[in-house]
């Protein structure tokens, strides 16, 4: 009796869907850790590359996020709105906006330090385990963006 070979459609072993779901649900996670900061996911990838790199272009932040300026806009108008940055004209490149992070903003980020661990709590899964799993993500990434 002959085995019949896996249906190369199968929903459930295709790598996008597997993406996409383990993307909304760990996205999911962040939701109610980053309310009580007035934040959305998006607006958090913001402030983790600005507490990383601040200050930053609008140029230098989209390539970080890898968004395009004309998401990354609203986010900034948001987030500015709140009080977590400004943005200014550089004044050496009057076409660049230069983005910078604000007392309450640079504040922020010692409350910000508890999600990491409430993130891979929720997970239930290893450290080494989640590690692994961005390594082969990082390499998705890359071959993607060749």
């Amino acid at each position: 009796m002959s085995e019949t070979p896996e249906d190369p459609l199968a929903l459930e072993q295709q790598v996008c869907f597997a993406l996409s779901v383990a993307a909304r649900g760990v996205v999911a996670l962040y939701r109610p850790l980053l309310e009580p900061m007035g934040l959305t996911h998006p607006q958090y990838l913001v402030m983790l590359a600005l507490w990383q790199h601040a200050p930053l272009s609008v140029r230098r932040l989209s390539e970080l996020l890898q968004l395009d300026p004309g998401t990354l806009s609203p986010l900034l108008k948001r987030l500015e709105a709140i009080g977590y940055l400004h943005r200014e004209r550089n004044r050496a490149d009057e076409r660049s906006l230069a983005i910078t992070l604000t007392e309450r903003g640079r504040a922020l980020r010692a409350e910000a330090e508890k999600i990491p661990p409430a993130v891979v709590e929720r997970l239930g899964m290893p450290i080494d385990e989640l590690r692994r799993v961005h390594e082969a993500l990082t390499r998705v990434i890359a071959a993607t963006s060749a």
